[in-house]
């Protein structure tokens, strides 16, 4: 039942679309209802790219021309069958976002929209003065796709055409968000150290999210060109990349729907403006083009998740359906003896110019062992942490993990190794619920990809990863929250849900940077109880803490950090103990 209203919506537009020829329309509103479908085609690879994976695109509409022009030089002029040309024009699109995203999403702040501009440019000049493409007039004499025989030549035989393909592309955006690599893609938002962190290649998922998208516009594209039957430069210039941008935003960009929502309402009060702002104002021009720049700023300021938000608010999507009690065991690693040498620091050292931020830093943990990392702050503690989990790279010195040489390493490469963490400042996607947050901790340990998930060819995998999360949800008390959305959670629970997440992998050892900052008491007590839990089931712990009464409750051993050196190393009663740590934290020996 969970699933059905899941997709209730779903059914609801494809029954209601699917119904809509028989109704005794105009061939004008049938016209605006296929043009609305081939927007959110385009629209909906934004809503991935950008609302989604957090990548902004200025450049959609010249992937719409890539896929256009395809389809009529092939059909028009090389006599391609239609249908060839679709799979011609997506391998072409893949090929071009292939080459432009290995160059331009390695840039980040402005520069990459800057970068999309310019692209988007340049692949719209090149369409407009190529001798062979018509130049500006364009390519004339598209044939019409034929289906069963039939020559889809008017805008009714069309319109299933189009809305079939809009439909497919909704849902397969559905089915893949919903899933492993779908997950991956959402963590993208958030920057890229926590999803590194849980063995996620952040790049390859950019290029994934970047071709996707290239790919809708190819066959909004090809739809388009054998609708029109003409095509020319015009519709695919770097102001119809914007206005896909602005169809995405306005409708909703972290949702599906946001993509169709936005192109109707862009589309047709477009049309009612451009016939009524004439005849209020006396006189013609693009004034529909003022109006929806102050509609843009309206709905930034009032409804910046999009309109389709309201939709969503009023009609909540109910929690998952408990479908994994049966679901097969992840993988495990195997687990190290207890006293086994896990972890050895060798001399790390850490230069950011002429700042020495870690002095030549060495110590070892053993399986079973909870090792505190403590110091006043600027002691190098966290540095110290970056430097053993692959986020800063060594200036000099040695990282080995169960005998195996990790410094230098993607914080990727440390994490398949066995070594999991949580963050300082809590990261996670808050648009998620717990129960997915913590699947993601999970990735390295299941392998289904972006078709797969788009085909719905992954369910066990899924189930698996699921009831792996829920287990280590219900290890550290926080099951009865599982259904919950991350953002909605105090700090303290959110803290745990990190833990959970990092539990997730499978680790031989955890690193905990900070957790219990910003806690309460109870919060506190709470935290440690888990942590005794998992050091009593054997989990090897390194934990970085400024609260000495947590650090002193639950170590076995702590290693003392000022000004980037090492000053002492022993049991918490030899550090409480030391005058050298008592001058560290007070200034005086006394």
């Amino acid at each position: 039942m969970a699933k059905l209203h899941r997709y209730g919506f779903y059914v609801f537009a494809a029954v209601m679309l699917l119904l809509i020829p028989a109704l005794p329309l105009r061939a004008f509103w049938i016209t605006q209802l296929n043009m609305i479908g081939l927007y959110s085609i385009a629209s909906l690879g934004l809503v991935l790219l950008t609302g989604v994976a957090g990548l902004t695109s200025f450049g959609q509409a010249a992937f719409v021309g890539v896929g256009a022009y395809t389809a009529a030089f092939l059909a028009a002029k090389m006599g391609v069958s239609p249908w060839l040309t679709l799979f011609i024009g997506i391998a072409l699109s893949v090929v071009v976002a292939l080459v432009l995203g290995a160059i331009t999403l390695r840039m980040s702040g402005h520069y990459l929209p800057l970068a999309t501009i310019a692209w988007g440019l340049a692949l719209n000049y090149t369409m407009a003065n190529m001798e062979f493409l018509g130049k500006y007039d364009g390519l004339m004499g598209v044939p019409p796709i034929t289906v069963a025989g039939v020559a889809l030549t008017d805008g009714k035989g069309m319109y299933a055409l189009i809305w079939a393909f809009a439909l497919a592309a909704a849902l397969c955006a559905m089915h893949l968000l919903d899933s492993r690599p779908g997950r991956a893609i959402r963590a993208l938002k958030s920057g890229t150290t926590m999803a590194e962190a849980m063995g996620i290649s952040t790049f390859r998922y950019k290029i994934v999210v970047f071709v996707l998208a290239a790919v809708l516009a190819a066959i909004s594209g090809w739809l388009y060109a054998h609708f029109q039957r003409t095509v020319n430069p015009s519709p695919f210039g770097i102001n119809k990349g914007i206005e896909y941008l602005f169809m995405a935003v306005l409708g909703g960009v972290g949702h599906v729907w946001g993509a169709f929502l936005g192109a109707g309402v862009v589309k047709l009060v477009e049309d009612q403006l451009q016939v009524l702002l004439p005849r209020l104002i006396g006189t013609s021009g693009n004034f529909e083009v003022i109006v929806f720049g102050v509609l843009m700023i309206v709905v930034l300021k009032y409804a910046p998740d999009g309109l389709w938000s309201f939709i969503a608010k009023r009609f909540p999507t109910p929690p998952r359906a408990r479908d994994w009690a049966s679901a097969a065991a992840l993988p495990a690693r195997p687990k190290p003896q207890r006293g086994e040498l896990l972890l050895q620091v060798q001399a790390v050292r850490k230069e950011f110019g002429g700042l020495v931020a870690v002095n030549d830093i060495s110590f070892d943990i053993r399986a079973g062992d909870i090792v505190g990392l403590i110091g006043p702050n600027g002691a190098g503690k966290s540095t110290t942490f970056n430097l053993i989990t692959g986020v800063l790279s060594l200036t000099r010195g040695a990282v080995q993990f169960r005998g195996q040489a990790v410094g230098g390493l993607p914080s990727r490469e440390i994490a398949r190794a066995g070594m999991s963490r949580t963050f300082q400042h809590v990261k996670m996607i808050p648009e998620m619920t717990v129960l997915e947050n913590v699947a993601l901790g999970g990735y390295l340990r299941s392998a289904n990809g972006t078709l797969k998930a788009m085909l719905r060819l992954d369910r066990a995998e899924e189930r698996a990863l699921f009831a792996e999360a829920e287990a280590q949800l219900t290890r550290i008390g926080m099951a009865h929250q599982m259904h919950e959305l991350a953002g909605n959670l105090a700090l303290g629970p959110q803290r745990l849900m990190e833990i959970a997440r990092a539990l997730c992998t499978d680790p031989a050892l955890l690193l905990l940077d900070e957790p219990a900052a910003g806690l309460r008491h109870q919060e506190k007590q709470a935290l440690a109880n888990v942590l005794r839990q998992l050091k009593a089931e054997g989990l090897s712990i390194l934990l970085v803490e400024h609260d000495m009464d947590f650090v002193m409750g639950l170590t076995d051993r702590i290693v003392v950090m000022e000004f980037g050196t090492r000053l002492i190393e022993g049991t918490p009663a030899e550090v409480q103990a030391s005058p050298v740590v008592r001058a560290a934290y007070l200034g005086t020996e006394h």
